[in-house]
């Protein structure tokens, strides 16, 4: 069988192999144009935002003239996930060992999934295949690449990594998601709230985080717990790497 016959037609336009000629008007733009006008109506009113006609009308194209560059729905999420992440900007890693480029290369990615949240909300079908999004893994494995870990493992660390920046930032989008509403008044309606319904008796637990302030001590959620999960997780990794190390 022909390999390229399993190869669809989106991922052979953003890799840039040579596709089929097809009957029709010569391209008037790229896919990297198409993902570009569904990104633009994304960051403007959320993912439900985007639909082929809107970016069709956004190109200035009928809708049927946009199938013949993305042939489905799915295919249009591809194409503008490729290009909201782009390709990972994570500056000189010279010097750094496999904990501090991970350190880098997850908090670029949660920066970029906070600047466009609207991205947690794309359904996941499949791992990885369009070119920015696979530099990002690479990117990812070539930061444990010198460690003792096997590729199997390397691989298990990086997508533990990844879903924990996915999950995080998804629960910080939604907790910080009114921006009318500082962090310090969020804290004050938030103890009050707990004041009043919070029983030491019931729930011990939570009744001693409150007294102690760790609940409302005016904290970043979408940073310090970040920081604090991400770096139990890399604990956990370099516990492996210790017992690759041994073996």
């Amino acid at each position: 069988m022909d390999d390229a016959i399993e190869l669809p037609r989106v991922l052979q336009q953003l890799w840039g192999l040579e596709v089929r000629s097809r009957p029709g008007p010569k391209p008037a733009f790229q896919v990297g144009d198409i993902g570009r006008a569904a990104i633009k109506l994304a960051d403007a009113g959320g993912l439900s935002a985007v639909s082929m006609s809107k970016v069709a009308a956004e190109l200035g194209v009928t809708t049927m003239a946009l199938y013949r560059y993305v042939e489905a729905k799915d295919d249009l999420y591809v194409v503008m996930l490729d290009e909201a992440y782009g390709r990972p900007e994570l500056g000189d890693l010279t010097g750094l060992d496999w904990r501090e480029r991970l350190t880098v290369w997850a908090t670029a990615a949660r920066d970029r999934l906070v600047q466009r949240p609207w991205i947690l909300g794309v359904p996941v079908k499949e791992p990885p295949l369009a070119p920015n999004q696979m530099s990002w893994m690479e990117a990812g494995l070539q930061s444990l690449a010198d460690t003792a870990l096997s590729e199997q493992e390397k691989l298990s660390a990086m997508l533990l990594i990844d879903m924990y920046v996915r999950g995080i930032t998804q629960l910080s989008v939604h907790i910080n998601g009114d921006p009318s509403v500082g962090t310090e008044e969020a804290d004050r309606i938030y103890g009050a709230r707990l004041a009043a319904l919070v029983d030491p008796d019931r729930l011990p637990g939570i009744a001693a985080a409150f007294s102690s302030g760790s609940l409302t001590d005016g904290s970043d959620f979408s940073v310090d717990e970040f920081a604090f999960g991400l770096e139990t997780v890399l604990d956990g990794i370099q516990t492996r790497i210790t017992r690759a190390e041994a073996r």
